[in-house]
């Protein structure tokens, strides 16, 4: 079993009350990163200078001050200086429990096949929950044509993603124009784009990521940018984007089938959805309807199987 290294990459614009918090907890975790990077994305508020005091000299931290270009930008600033294994991003307003990259780390230890894993956020300020993909660890197997087709997204906020370096160059080689339109959420590019190009999906709840609410996070403060439709419309071009780079088109509906089966033991969401898939290929209604009912049948029967071994005694 190798032992995998992490970078972690905390951009910061205009966070000069909550980024210490952040950073600290980076630095606080007990399995050590290999790197922290930090990237001030021009800054305007005193966090640059607040960074240049308090970590400018330590060794553990690799500190970035650029002018200003959006989330996606910082992204990619940060990504630049990344040389481990696995990159983790982490907002500067957010933090985690010491314990987060021990419990990432040994499912990255052990499982050399998958690419990317996401966990469930606890959040704190002005709201105190826990919200989640799934109720216990999931491995979506590949989720490319559930993305392509539905829109699917299988993913978290920025703090609860770690994904294999190589991934996430793959997924932020965007032209330069795609920059101002991810000046916020370019953490969709990771998710969806980690999604249509094939990387193959964890679920690991680990209640260590802990997700600021305050009214200045656009999500919580419910000051949204662009209405519903522009968001939506957004989205639907860089999923298009990501397929016209791989040559994906929408007859790869009827490799639904295929997808489903990677995934080990699909909840029963997951399996609704694949049999909707298969209900939209273009072969014959009867042929759909077996594939959909095969689909089902083959949830329901992984599912079972697993409960049968969760209760057998050791």
């Amino acid at each position: 079993m190798s032992t995998t290294t992490f970078a972690v990459v905390v951009t910061c614009y205009n966070y000069k009350d909550f980024v210490e918090e952040a950073i600290d907890s980076a630095l606080a975790q007990t399995r050590v990163a290999a790197q922290i990077i930090v990237v001030d994305d021009g800054s305007t508020d005193g966090s640059t200078q607040l960074l240049r005091e308090r970590y400018g000299s330590d060794p553990r931290i690799t500190l970035v001050c650029v002018a200003n270009g959006g989330q996606l930008s910082a992204f990619q600033q940060g990504l630049a200086h990344v040389d481990a294994d696995v990159v983790c991003f982490l907002d500067a307003d957010d933090r985690w429990s010491p314990e987060y990259l021990e419990k990432i780390g040994a499912l990255f230890d052990e499982r050399s096949d998958v690419d990317f894993v996401f966990t469930n956020i606890c959040l704190f300020g002005n709201d105190t929950r826990r919200l989640g993909f799934a109720d216990r660890a999931t491995d979506f197997g590949y989720t490319v044509v559930s993305t392509y087709i539905l829109g699917q997204k299988y993913g978290a906020p920025t703090s609860a993603l770690a994904l294999r370096s190589a991934w996430a160059r793959r997924t932020l080689d965007l032209p330069r124009d795609q920059l101002p339109a991810w000046r916020i959420c370019a953490d969709n590019c990771l998710v969806y784009g980690a999604s249509v190009l094939g990387a193959r999906k964890y679920y690991l709840p680990t209640d260590c990521v802990h997700y600021r609410t305050h009214g200045n996070n656009g999500w919580w403060g419910g000051r949204r940018i662009e209405n519903e439709f522009l968001d939506r419309f957004r989205t639907r071009c860089l999923i298009e984007q990501y397929a016209r780079s791989i040559g994906l088109g929408e007859l790869s509906v009827d490799m639904a089938k295929y997808e489903f089966r990677t995934k080990p033991v699909p909840t029963w969401r997951e399996t609704k959805r694949y049999a909707e898939l298969a209900m939209r290929s273009r072969a014959p209604w009867t042929t759909r309807i077996e594939r959909a009912l095969r689909i089902l049948k083959l949830g329901r029967r992984h599912r079972q199987q697993a409960a049968v071994e969760y209760k057998a005694p050791p």
